[in-house]
């Protein structure tokens, strides 16, 4: 007997890698049922992040997706962006034509809270690929959505690799770590994609060259993001590549038997003058808190770009 998909609901700040985790998404209805997309402020913002993912839905040819736009500023800090990763869109590299598509009446936490509770307990997974602004705002106003879902599984943070907006902090959670606080606290069941494993997932060369054969808008589109994307990697790291961060949680969910990590504490500082943002992961259980989270350290890199790819050839 065939499983039903897994039902998602995404919530995101589009950025050319989250880009390529909504399409991996979009290109797989027969494992991932997507409800619907909620954005948030973060690589840039909210006006443009809600913009992309109307944009990114019409390249997948998946008009039915209904797209909210969510909080456009953090809980407790201003607003940091990351134009000089993204660019001033959040997706330069490559001109789409103006979306068609429009936003949904009403606030994404709005919709997040309506959905979680509409459905049946238990039934959803919320990914998340952005700061956690929405998801946390949406836990203080309904405390009663926390135990209905099945899990979250979330880019974001890091601990062996150290941080990439702060000496120690991954940028989702260096955005707003009041909201990363408030998730890694709900007792909600989460899977973590840090630096760790995401930093694992560099673009190789055969793969760019394989995006450029598939048919257009798609192919063009996709080479473009991906050679904008590296250019701020390859200066600041040396790397050959770039990480492909946000596809990590899709992939997950889709072959999970690519990861490996390990069922920890996790807990967000808040308060340090140098360590704010941080994620510190309890390796080895010296707490005595309890495991609240599956940290992910590696991946199978070629099996990750293999299905990444494979995915995206059938939204020609």
């Amino acid at each position: 007997m065939v499983a039903p998909p897994q039902r998602l609901l995404i919530d995101t700040d589009p950025g050319q890698d989250d880009a390529f985790a909504l399409l991996l998404a979009l290109a797989s209805p027969e494992e991932l049922d997507v409800l619907g997309i909620t954005c948030v402020a973060g690589n840039v913002p909210v006006e443009k992040t809600s913009r992309n993912a109307l944009q990114i839905c019409e390249l997948a040819g998946k008009r039915e997706i209904p797209v909210f736009a969510g909080c456009d500023r953090p809980l407790a800090q201003e607003l940091a962006t990351a134009e000089e990763v993204h660019g001033s869109s959040g997706l330069d590299g490559a001109t789409l034509p103006g979306p068609t598509l429009c936003l949904q009446e009403g606030h994404a936490v709005d919709f997040l809270i309506a959905t979680l509770r509409a459905e049946p307990a238990g039934s959803i997974t919320l990914v998340t690929l952005g700061p956690l602004t929405n998801v946390a705002t949406a836990l203080q106003r309904a405390p009663d959505i926390g135990p209905r879902l099945q899990r979250v599984v979330m880019m974001g943070g890091a601990f062996f690799e150290a941080g990439n907006s702060s000496p120690v902090a991954e940028f989702n959670i260096w955005v707003d770590p009041e909201a990363a606080r408030i998730v890694c606290e709900s007792g909600i069941p989460l899977v973590m994609a840090p630096l760790d494993v995401t930093h694992r997932a560099l673009t190789p060369p055969f793969w760019k060259e394989a995006l450029a054969t598939l048919p257009a808008p798609l192919g063009p589109t996709l080479r473009g993001w991906v050679e904008f994307y590296e250019r701020y990697d390859r200066a600041k790291y040396g790397w050959d590549g770039g990480p492909m961060h946000d596809p990590c949680t899709i992939a997950y969910l889709l072959q999970p038997q690519l990861f490996s990590g390990r069922s920890v504490p996790v807990r967000v500082e808040t308060e340090g003058e140098f360590t704010r943002g941080m994620t510190v992961a309890d390796w080895w259980r010296m707490s005595g808190e309890r495991d609240n989270a599956l940290f992910l350290t590696e991946v199978d890199r070629e099996g990750f770009f293999r299905l990444l790819y494979e995915r995206l050839t059938r939204l020609r």
